[in-house]
């Protein structure tokens, strides 16, 4: 009998933090909200070296007012990361390359236009007339995904031309001098020829791994 009694009790132990969990995921996913289908991408104006400001002015505002949360989405500043080598290391930050400028995407109406147009230091919408004009998806490709791509791909902000004497940082071959032989911009490569035992041998290098002698 008092077996039976455990039984019972853990069944229904069981069957409580089955309810709970099944709870739990319930409510998760009723709070995930699904984007808003209409949300397209804007560009507005700012006062320069202020985009940041207004990127943080703008999230508060969504954050204040719950009823903009379907309507404002990402807000995004579009930079680029980019790395430098000096005295052989590698120094990363973040270059803005349209400086000015915010993009933010937007079920877009008067009320939205007015929240955004209002915020400070917010100079107004990019599009022809009085009507801001929302992005292409080949102008979103080319400007939000190069963004994406930037953060994992890091670009050297370093250029080499051919002929170019650089030295060799990393690598089998560090400390080694060498002339640039071919530059390949996409890749961020180098064929750099080296004298090893004599001879003036082809060497393939990323841009990282040397640095211009200084003349």
């Amino acid at each position: 009998m008092a077996d039976e009694e455990i039984k019972n009790e853990t069944t229904s132990a069981e069957a409580q933090a089955s309810g709970e969990t099944e709870t739990s995921a319930t409510t998760a996913v009723a709070e995930e909200k699904p984007k808003n289908p209409n949300m397209k991408w804007y560009i507005i104006h700012t006062y320069s070296g202020f985009e940041r400001k207004v990127k943080e002015s703008l999230e508060s505002r969504v954050r204040a007012y719950p009823e903009l949360e379907h309507r404002i989405g990402q807000v995004l500043i579009p930079t680029e990361s980019v790395t430098e080598v000096r005295a052989g290391k590698k120094y990363t930050s973040e270059r803005m390359f349209y400086p000015g400028y915010v993009l933010v995407e937007m079920d877009m109406d008067d009320n939205v236009w007015h929240v955004v147009k209002s915020t400070p230091r917010v100079t107004g919408f990019v599009g022809t007339g009085q009507q801001p004009t929302p992005l292409s998806q080949d102008e979103v490709n080319q400007i939000v995904y190069r963004v994406a791509d930037s953060k994992e791909k890091p670009k050297l902000k370093v250029k080499f031309e051919k002929n170019e004497s650089v030295r060799i940082t990393e690598g089998p071959f560090a400390t080694f001098q060498g002339v640039v032989d071919e530059v390949n911009e996409d890749r961020e490569t180098l064929k750099v020829m080296v004298t090893i035992f004599g001879r003036a041998t082809p060497v393939e290098l990323e841009f990282g791994q040397v640095e211009k002698l200084i003349t």
